[in-house]
């Protein structure tokens, strides 16, 4: 291995940099819990993301972020961020994943980031869904997107040595998703439906001591992507297969050179056995608590980092004092 390739590989752990990152956003989105402002709770996690993102040691490459330079003046796929130095990495952003839970002052609003190697991460493309299904360690070969559902949660419940009622998939409250909704029903299981936010139900689904059994339905893919990195760090397996919403995008996809038949796993979508991860909780949830305010002018957080390849998981809370978060809610946090 070259001097260079060694000195671009990461040789910390970054998610430990990164908190201050989604906690950042966290705090700036949380400002905006139950205004009914989604756009407002978006750009306020925007901007404070951006800002903090510059004082990383890192050269970033944006895979996954808000869209398109035209569409995004900040955090647009292709930007750099990070001061530049080394590592150099790619970075999948999502500022404020649930910002209409936010605006409504809803569960499981959460801040996160991921990094992987430079090049290490799927580009969706034209490619705005896909069709996704999660489990944890212990169903994830019995994870397929082919295969029934019913029958699929059936082997789960045999696996876990339950009863199918006690089986529990997890899936977005779309129109789209009725008929799946009616046959996990129909073969005894049960239907927990969000109405945003399946970055955090991924990860619930593949969490210990967690209520969710399965997370099943069709999502956006940069959020797959995001998605399969932080089940890169806890354990577990998430498919994915592009599902384009109309015949242009279909036929942009093929002309592109997309495999639309193609299911893609976690290294599918981040490849290489260093992932970082890092979400603070903007409302609380069942995965993270959201921002609190406390009496003496501060408010805290809690956040989860992670790392693929040390097997880090840490929960970290910490305090904010006001004028910092002032400072934030300004654009001068630093």
């Amino acid at each position: 291995m070259s001097s260079s390739d060694t000195n671009s590989r990461p040789d910390r752990n970054l998610a430990l940099e990164l908190v201050r990152v989604t906690e950042a956003a966290a705090l700036a989105a949380a400002r905006m819990v139950g205004r009914g402002d989604k756009e407002a709770a978006d750009q306020a996690a925007v901007d404070a993301m951006r800002l903090v993102l510059d004082s990383v040691s890192m050269d970033g490459l944006v895979v996954i972020g808000e869209g398109e330079k035209d569409e995004a003046p900040m955090l647009y796929n292709g930007e750099r961020v990070g001061d530049g130095s080394q590592p150099e990495v790619d970075v999948a952003v999502d500022p404020l994943e649930g910002t209409r839970l936010t605006a409504l002052g809803m569960p499981s609003a959460l801040a996160v980031i991921a990094l992987g190697p430079r090049g290490s991460m799927f580009d969706p493309g034209p490619c705005f869904y896909m069709e996704k299904i999660a489990g944890g360690p212990d169903i994830a070969d019995l994870i397929d997107l082919d295969r029934p559902l019913p029958e699929t949660l059936q082997l789960i419940a045999e696996r876990k040595q339950r009863d199918i009622r006690d089986v529990m998939v997890v899936m977005l409250d779309r129109e789209r998703h009725h008929d799946a909704m009616a046959q996990v029903r129909e073969a005894g299981a049960r239907v927990r439906l969000i109405l945003d936010g399946d970055v955090s139900a991924a990860m619930l689904a593949v969490s210990e001591n967690s209520p969710v059994d399965l997370l099943w339905g069709i999502g956006g893919t940069p959020e797959g992507v995001i998605s399969a990195a932080a089940i890169k760090c806890i354990g577990g397996q998430l498919l994915g297969r592009l599902w384009p919403r109309d015949d242009e995008e279909r036929q942009a996809a093929v002309d592109a050179g997309y495999d639309l038949n193609r299911i893609l796993n976690c290294d599918d979508l981040i490849a290489g056995d260093d992932v970082f991860f890092s979400a603070t909780g903007v409302t609380d949830g069942d995965v993270l608590q959201g921002v609190r305010y406390q009496s003496d002018r501060s408010a805290s957080t809690e956040s989860l980092v992670m790392r693929s390849r040390s097997g880090t998981v840490r929960r970290v809370n910490a305090r904010h004092d006001r004028t910092k978060l002032r400072a934030l809610v300004a654009g001068r946090y630093g």
